[in-house]
């Protein structure tokens, strides 16, 4: 699922800390030019960086905040829709949700390993989320009140995440850009059951009608602040692109969402909560109103209406789980044992 745009304050304690890096420090300034330039003319050439390839420290603890922050994104877009799998209308609809919730999971191990690459440690990473230090996107700090939300949460949710998500396919970051072909491919078929869905209840009585158009009117503001700041209220963003993590800025992903959600909207029947969106001819594209960067901020901060509930479920399911994993470091243990034993 995910996500924001990634060039949020980085917090300390993204899980960057204590991992083993080359420091430019540790070079003669000639090694350091010359690594230095091999590495701009990579980046320049539109190379993919591999985890063995030297780097700047900045880049890489870049990496390791976005990657990681898209992790948590993933793990934690998982407990919005998860309250649903119980009360879905039908047998059909549960299972759908089931799979889509575990691809989310899967999502977030992808990027887990991703930046593992990078030399910080799952254990750094979950450390970080779990006592707040990390961030992971604001938009899974909302409740989802009934099934429309869920539709709503396919469609407008993972269309933003999609929206930010492809050029990310082709990040300098090898590892990074090949897990997210995978993320990617999964997520649009996350897009297109949510709008089915939707579609569905648009055909049914007024109550499912009025359902629907209620969770779009909470959803789209907040969707559309998934993208980022404005791209002047950015200040990493210019630097994320220089480097060829960030491909597209923050108000040209947002314009080209609303351009292709519009339509979509027209189509299901439903109106958009958007007193100032209408199309402008000489721009070739749809005008939006103002989003509210307040309550944005107000929920990156934590001051959310699900924040503490969502991190305090993660931290709980992290705790319940400590059996599995010390079950799993046993037998593997166990394991190179019997191998040691073997080989002698």
């Amino acid at each position: 699922m995910y996500t924001q745009a990634l060039d949020l304050p980085n917090p300390e304690g993204d899980g960057a800390e204590g991992t083993k890096v080359v420091s430019l420090n540790a070079r003669t300034e000639p090694e350091s030019e010359a690594l230095q330039a091999s590495f701009d003319a990579k980046i320049d050439a539109d190379e993919k960086v591999e985890p063995r390839d030297w780097m700047p420290e900045a880049y890489r603890k870049t990496l390791v905040h976005q990657i990681s922050q898209h992790a948590h994104s993933e793990i934690v877009g998982m407990l919005p829709e998860g309250n649903w799998i119980s009360r879905a209308p039908s047998l059909k609809r549960k299972a759908i949700l089931i799979a889509k919730v575990q691809d989310e999971g899967g999502h977030g191990l992808y990027l887990y390993s991703a930046a593992e690459t990078l030399g910080t440690s799952r254990d750094q990473m979950l450390d970080a989320l779990h006592s707040g230090k990390a961030k992971y996107s604001s938009i899974f700090n909302y409740p989802t009140l009934n099934w429309a939300d869920v539709g709503v949460i396919g469609w407008l949710v993972d269309g933003a995440a999609i929206m930010n998500q492809i050029p990310l396919c082709r990040c300098s970051y090898g590892p990074y850009a090949r897990a997210m072909i995978r993320v990617c491919k999964e997520e649009s078929f996350h897009q297109r059951q949510g709008y089915e869905a939707l579609l569905v209840m648009m055909q049914g009585n007024d109550a499912q009608k009025a359902m629907v158009q209620d969770a779009v009117n909470r959803w789209w503001w907040k969707c559309l602040a998934m993208f980022g700041p404005p791209d002047a209220n950015s200040p990493h963003s210019a630097q994320g692109m220089r480097w060829g993590i960030k491909r597209i800025s923050n108000d040209d992903l947002r314009q080209k969402f609303v351009d292709a959600t519009v339509p979509q909207a027209q189509v299901l029947g439903i109106s958009l909560p958007d007193p100032k969106l209408k199309w402008n001819e000489e721009r070739g594209h749809y005008d939006y109103g103002d989003i509210d960067w307040d309550e944005f901020w107000s929920t990156v901060n934590g001051n959310g209406p699900c924040n503490k509930e969502r991190l305090a479920t993660r931290v709980k399911a992290w705790n319940d789980g400590e059996w599995v994993r010390a079950a799993a470091s046993a037998h593997a243990g166990k394991q190179a044992q019997r191998k040691l034993k073997e080989a002698a």
